[in-house]
């Protein structure tokens, strides 16, 4: 069986039935069956405009962001696919924080529910610092399929490393 690292905490049934999908070369099909295409957020103006609006739906008394953007330093590698900073400074008698968002270059050439989940995962972070049940809670208050797409973007990871990069609705 092959190194699986982004289900190393599923189920082995998981990983079985994953290990026979990539064997009989089945694993892209099913990832393009369920999401046909990319999304269309290509600047950072565009995803800071999507993040916001995704705050502002779910998290509305939450810390403004300051920054939200895409990252070519950010790479699966390291198990990060977006980063969540919140930086402290006092200036003059008042305490100021900052909240960034860097979502990993990765995510402009994937499927809107993928590029949702990781957005998500970051957003929960102005609430929830752990991850946490109160931290995946509130992921699904947010998006209720989080679990799911977290899966499936598990699966896309796993097939990028084992046999390479999917196109997805023509892009790649």
């Amino acid at each position: 069986m092959q190194e699986m690292k982004y289900l190393s905490g599923y189920p082995a049934e998981i990983k079985k039935q994953v290990q026979v999908l990539v064997d009989n070369a089945k694993l892209a099909d099913v990832l393009l069956k369920k999401y046909a295409s990319v999304h269309d957020i290509r600047t950072d103006k565009a995803l800071y405009q999507y993040v916001l609006n995704l705050k502002k739906n779910f998290l509305g008394n939450a810390e403004p962001i300051n920054k939200v953007m895409f990252d070519n330093k950010i790479h699966v590698i390291k198990q990060a696919l977006g980063t969540h900073t919140y930086i402290s400074r006092v200036q003059g008698n008042k305490l100021k924080a900052k909240h960034e968002i860097r979502i990993s270059s990765l995510f402009k050439n994937v499927p809107a529910e993928f590029l949702k989940m990781i957005v998500v995962h970051e957003l929960a972070h102005l609430k929830e610092k752990e991850h946490d049940r109160a931290f995946y809670k509130l992921c699904e208050h947010m998006e209720p399929n989080y679990h799911q797409f977290e899966l499936d973007l598990r699966l896309y990871l796993t097939h990028r490393d084992l046999v390479g990069e999917l196109s997805w609705g023509g892009m790649s």
